[in-house]
């Protein structure tokens, strides 16, 4: 299927692209066809579910033995007096010493009657990028590696974070450092919350983990606390990621049921596009290129990386695990390295478990025109740009998440 000379190399040529067939959302390893809800929800989704474990992401990591909330900060009176702001240190404890912690800084309409739904998820860099505010900490430091410390500049990635404007919409905004839970590299590992649960030559590479795996048990870590925060609905939780991230966030909403919206940003390969298109990136240039399949994903999917096609699986199933909740897909013009139709065609073809909850899935194959969204509880939107998480971007996932917790 590939170029054996160069098989990384992306192809953006839909001509030169191999034909493929999916695998059927629908039919069970026993050879049986789905026909109700319940019979999704009672055999195909659990196996299915084990299925993308035990090839592409891993298991998530269990629960530590203790949990433990500091806090760190708060300021009533923030961004002008339209919010509350809080850090909370997460502390992580396991009976035989081991620790770990994460930092978590977030956002409350200061001025807002009863509680409010939240959107949660995690930050490139540390939680000082989303905001020029100079007392929020920096933190993501563990990302840090010789000769190359990650960027201490508040406010650096401000245009992905428009706070103001979440606030202004009732919304809550909860943020924590990728870094914090899993750094970023190829030996992340032994700095990561894995260290929980492993130790000595095992912790250098657990077998059936990842570092999506580590990031996405992160996000339900912090729901778990914001569900004890008085001011937050933590019924209405959405999680939402760009790029790494957004494969992150999908993996999140399919694990973690008490996410009602689920928000994937230029997720790419190994996120919503389709494994078997073959258009820009691969899942063989995430382990030949640059590596970085390595540790994002589980240690069996290697092996398996070259030829798509004898996947058991495809990303349209992974986004049909998130049925019947609700779901936004994102892409950008000039992200073709994340393959905007092969996002868009995986969120389509999760279509048919979506009907069988009575749910309304994208109406047509072909992809919209760019700056049109589609779809209510399947949505789709790419965006007239490059790879990057914009207010256009935040508008779209707000109002379908007005549309969810009924705002």
């Amino acid at each position: 299927m590939y170029v054996q000379k160069l098989p990384w190399e992306a192809n953006y040529d839909e001509s030169q692209m191999p034909a493929y067939t999916l695998p059927e959302v629908l039919l069970c390893q026993d050879g049986s066809t789905v026909k109700t809800a319940e019979e999704w929800m009672t055999k195909r989704r659990g196996e299915l579910l084990q299925m993308f474990k035990d090839v592409m992401y891993g298991e998530r990591p269990p629960l530590p033995d203790r949990v433990r909330y500091e806090l760190l900060s708060e300021k009533r009176d923030a961004r002008g007096g339209k919010a509350i702001r809080r850090e909370v240190r997460i502390h992580f404890e396991m009976n035989n010493g081991r620790t770990h912690f994460i930092d978590m800084l977030y956002y409350l309409p200061a001025k807002t009657a009863g509680k409010v739904p939240v959107f949660v998820g995690l930050t490139f860099i540390g939680n000082h990028v989303i905001t020029k505010e100079e007392d929020v900490r920096i933190t993501g430091t563990a990302g840090d590696v010789d000769g190359a410390p990650i960027n201490r500049e508040h406010g650096f990635q401000e245009r992905r974070f428009p706070i103001d404007t979440i606030l202004e919409r009732g919304y809550a905004l909860a943020v924590v450092s990728y870094h914090d839970i899993f750094p970023d590299r190829l030996n992340g590992w032994e700095n990561s919350i894995y260290k929980l649960f492993f130790s000595g030559e095992e912790l250098k590479r657990p077998k059936g983990y990842s570092s999506i795996g580590a990031w996405s048990w992160g996000i339900s870590r912090m729901l778990d606390y914001l569900e004890t925060v008085p001011e937050i609905d933590a019924s209405k939780a959405a999680v939402f990621g760009h790029s790494r991230l957004g494969k992150t966030s999908l993996w999140t909403g399919v694990n973690d049921e008490r996410f009602k919206l689920v928000c994937v940003n230029d997720s790419g390969c190994g996120g919503a596009a389709l494994s078997r298109r073959l258009y820009g990136e691969t899942l063989y240039s995430m382990y030949n290129h640059n590596h970085i399949g390595k540790y994002w994903f589980t240690d069996t999917l290697e092996a398996k990386a070259l030829h798509p096609e004898n996947l058991p699986l495809d990303q349209h199933e992974l986004i049909a695990l998130i049925a019947p909740r609700a779901v936004a897909v994102h892409s950008a013009t000039g992200d073709q390295w994340a393959d905007p139709k092969g996002e868009y065609l995986s969120a389509y073809y999760a279509g048919p478990v979506f009907r069988l909850f009575g749910k309304q899935p994208l109406a047509l194959e072909i992809p919209p025109e760019p700056e049109h969204a589609v779809g209510t509880d399947v949505s789709y939107y790419c965006r007239i740009g490059k790879h990057d998480l914009l207010l256009s971007d935040w508008e779209h996932y707000m109002s379908m998440a007005d549309r969810v917790f009924g705002k």
